[in-house]
């Protein structure tokens, strides 16, 4: 069956409008859904909508509505709902183009693949498509759909383009308030220096097929065990020490000790580099501290 498409509409730019459909362009994972059970007759529990004082309702007698006041509502239906006027329920307009990254990541909620509605379509949207693409830029405008207005971002993917729902500015807390904690001194270069050489040996390429979810894996196993009725061993992780390191001593002998179970001949060269500047550091200190020559008696005289 094909894909239907979660929004149909048109692009504007200016004076120009490209018919396009947009797609999901992400699915739900491998997530091991779970039913109440009521354990003693192993019935599945099931809710009821209820009214206090008169019982189960029929879902046709269900409309919205809106507390204005404690016990007081403003009833809604569908069809006022979807009456509300708003443009861009049917256009997406790009008011605005920024660099990529003027926009923190944080603000990008969810992805969309956007293509063109039909052939005629096609020829406006290759030349938004690579004029994105050419000054490697995004593009920002509103659109509306499954009931609310989202901040969305264009940007140019392979032979289309990916759209962005983006969160509001009122959504995103504020990190001062959990950063201000931290502090700001500078880190210590060797473990700086054993830190970098770590990260540098383990960088690569992003490749999304080699991870996979190993907590809905062990989940299933778990599952398939006790379907056939196998004893389960249930082993914690808790070892009940802290896991912070104690000291700075300990965080440079895990660093160096990471890079060595890395492998490769450059663990050793920052490991002896960072040992080297440890040792040049005392030598520094009496170098500093050393007293200044007396003056020559010939020169006294």
């Amino acid at each position: 069956m094909a894909a239907r498409p979660y929004w149909k509409g048109q692009i504007r730019l200016a004076l120009v409008s490209i018919p396009v459909e947009i797609y999901s362009a992400t699915k739900s994972g491998a997530t091991i859904a779970f039913n109440q059970i009521h354990e003693p007759s192993g019935q599945r529990i099931k809710y009821e909508k209820v009214v206090p004082g008169i019982g189960p309702v029929d879902l046709d007698e269900i409309v919205k509505g809106f507390e204005y006041a404690k016990g007081e509502y403003v009833l809604l239906d569908d069809e006022e709902i979807e009456g509300v006027k708003l443009e861009s329920k049917k256009t997406l307009e790009l008011t605005q183009f920024v660099d990529s990254h003027d926009i923190d990541a944080i603000y990008f909620e969810k992805p969309y693949y956007v293509v063109p509605a039909d052939d005629l379509a096609e020829e406006a949207f290759i030349v938004l498509r690579e004029a994105l693409r050419r000054t490697r830029k995004i593009g920002l405008g509103q659109l509306a759909m499954r009931g609310r207005e989202y901040v969305v971002s264009i940007k140019a993917c392979g032979r289309g383009m990916v759209m962005e729902t983006l969160r509001y500015a009122d959504e995103v807390n504020k990190a001062t308030s959990y950063f201000r904690e931290i502090g700001d001194a500078d880190p210590d270069e060797e473990l700086l220096d054993l830190a970098t050489t770590l990260i540098d040996k383990k960088t690569g390429k992003f490749d999304a097929s080699e991870f996979h979810d190993r907590y809905a894996d062990a989940l299933k196993e778990l599952i398939e065990r006790k379907k056939k009725g196998k004893t389960l061993n249930i082993e914690s992780d808790d070892k009940g020490g802290d896991p912070r390191g104690s000291n700075v001593v300990d965080l440079m002998a895990a660093l160096k000790n990471s890079l060595g179970s890395s492998g490769g001949g450059s663990s050793k060269a920052a490991a002896k580099k960072a040992a080297a500047k440890t040792a040049a550091k005392p030598a520094a200190k009496k170098a500093e501290t050393k007293p200044a020559a007396k003056p020559s008696a010939r020169k006294r005289a």
